[in-house]
């Protein structure tokens, strides 16, 4: 990999919980560490995999982008990024296919299953993390606003103030409702406990941060059986998971 010519000292990254997530599926870990690195500089988070079955288990705790080799062990690429196509929760998402493979064919198919853009290897990596920005702005603005938040497990509809949870309805009042959806239309990412207060509740309220806190609390009793969707994350704030882990025995 190139890492580009010299030029200003880079911006310090945004905090984390601000910060795009970025899934990066390669089984070289050199190769990985060096993407890794040039990402978080250019203020992406980047979550790494080293198999297509690790990557698509990844994918589902919500991600914004995917780096996608497709010389995986086990699961070819390609069929990964068409199960990533697959999935509900990542069918928009984008992906840029990064791989020794240059035949046109490989690229053809590669966009074909569903990737947005096309690298081969070695590739300039400050190419690799502007190419990132700019698939997520343009995923940003071609997805704007949501009408709805659907995936295996919920439906919710944000104009009707309705949440389903496997075919039920779950009851929630219009602020655990507006709370609830602040996480969900974020999944897998943090939020603090200042950025839900400043969203949900906006600047001028009595109630303090931690406060917050009783209110998750009651949103997760009424979430009854989904409610490991919804974490606390100590010191940090929440996050909503499409896919949590399994209670350990």
């Amino acid at each position: 990999m190139k890492a580009g010519g010299a030029g200003r000292a880079d911006a310090p990254p945004p905090p984390a919980d601000a910060r795009r997530r970025v899934l990066l599926i390669e089984d070289d870990r050199d190769i990985a560490e060096a993407i890794a690195y040039q990402l978080d500089k250019a203020g992406l988070q980047v979550r790494r995999a080293f198999t297509g079955e690790e990557g698509l288990e990844a994918s589902r705790r919500g991600v914004d982008l995917v780096l996608l080799d497709l010389n995986l062990p086990s699961m070819d690429g390609l069929e990964v990024c068409r199960m990533i196509r697959r999935q509900a929760a990542t069918a928009h998402v984008p992906i840029i296919i990064v791989s020794a493979r240059s035949d046109e064919v490989d690229r053809v198919l590669g966009l074909e299953m569903g990737a947005d853009d096309y690298m081969v290897k070695p590739f300039s990596l400050k190419e690799l993390a502007a190419r990132c920005r700019a698939a997520l702005r343009r995923s940003e603005t071609a997805s704007g606003p949501a009408a709805a938040y659907v995936d295996d497990n919920f439906e919710v509809e944000f104009d009707a103030y309705l949440v389903r949870y496997r075919g039920q309805e779950v009851r929630l009042t219009p602020k655990e409702f507006e709370l609830f959806r602040y996480m969900v239309e974020r999944p897998g990412r943090v939020v603090t406990r200042e950025r839900v207060l400043e969203h949900v509740w906006g600047y001028d309220t009595d109630i303090e941060t931690r406060s917050i806190d009783a209110h998750i609390r009651r949103l997760r009793m009424k979430l009854g059986p989904a409610r490991d969707h919804v974490e606390t994350i100590v010191g940090l704030g929440y996050r909503f998971v499409p896919n949590p882990h399994p209670p350990s025995s």
